[in-house]
């Protein structure tokens, strides 16, 4: 690496950070100071800064540690570590019990993106990849996520443009709005040919040991082995794994 590009107001930043993350986890300003060999006017500065952005907190006794914005991060990136992991050998069961696609989708920006999928053998497979980004108005991942908004949030996020994918597609605010508040009574969420024409899909919620929906799995097929016996089938097999799998993770439904 070439030690021209490093930042060294980054570096010191990073040095505080893992101080802070050490046994000495509550220190002050001199103590960080004498530790890491910095002008205190340069612990203070960088302090403040972590400060702002909540990657440092300050006590009642004038020392710091570290905020919770970086429990955030790193709790984040575990689940996403741990979610395709742990989450695997019941998308293979699923897949088994109903030889159809499985996916399992996270919230990725106002989108879903695919972090894993399993086949079915059948000859009809589903053309959607690892790393694929879809809408959440018309999916019944997107809805799952949809569906833990709260009301504010949930208009923000109908207020923005809905595309037609299908003519099934879900395009009028209060009709979507009456729909995912469905979502939330079932617990359980359908797409009926809404974003691609002749598959349908019936997703289920994964939460984590907090009751926070972390990723959502679906089962999808062509709309022609998907019917409505098919469906009511499948439900049961979405809440069966829905509690299985949210079980992992802590979450005691």
């Amino acid at each position: 690496m070439n030690k021209n590009n490093i930042v060294q107001s980054v570096i010191r930043a990073i040095d505080i950070i893992e101080l802070l993350s050490g046994k000495n986890k509550s220190l002050g300003i001199t103590e960080i100071s004498k530790q890491l060999n910095m002008h205190k006017s340069t612990v203070h500065r960088l302090i403040s800064t972590l400060k702002y952005r909540e990657y440092v907190e300050k006590n009642a006794s004038g020392k710091y540690s570290l905020g919770y914005k970086m429990l955030e991060l790193t709790s984040n990136m575990l689940d996403e570590i741990d979610i395709r992991e742990k989450v695997k050998p019941y998308l293979k069961e699923i897949v088994e019990k109903t030889n159809e696609t499985v996916h399992l989708g996270v919230l990725d920006r106002n989108k879903i993106i695919y972090i894993d999928k399993e086949e079915t053998s059948k000859t009809i497979r589903m053309h959607s990849k690892i790393g694929r980004r879809v809408p959440l108005h018309c999916t019944s991942l997107g809805k799952i996520f949809l569906a833990s908004k709260d009301e504010k949030l949930l208009n923000q996020i109908l207020d923005e443009k809905l595309t037609q994918y299908t003519k099934n597609t879900i395009t009028n605010k209060e009709k979507l709005k009456k729909n995912i508040n469905e979502v939330k009574k079932r617990g359980y969420a359908i797409d009926n040919e809404e974003h691609e024409e002749g598959i349908r899909c019936i997703s289920g919620p994964i939460f984590n040991y907090t009751g926070e929906i972390i990723a959502a799995f679906s089962i999808s097929g062509p709309a022609s082995r998907m019917t409505k016996k098919k469906i009511k089938k499948y439900i049961f097999i979405i809440k069966k794994y829905s509690k299985k799998i949210s079980n992992n993770f802590g979450y005691d439904i």
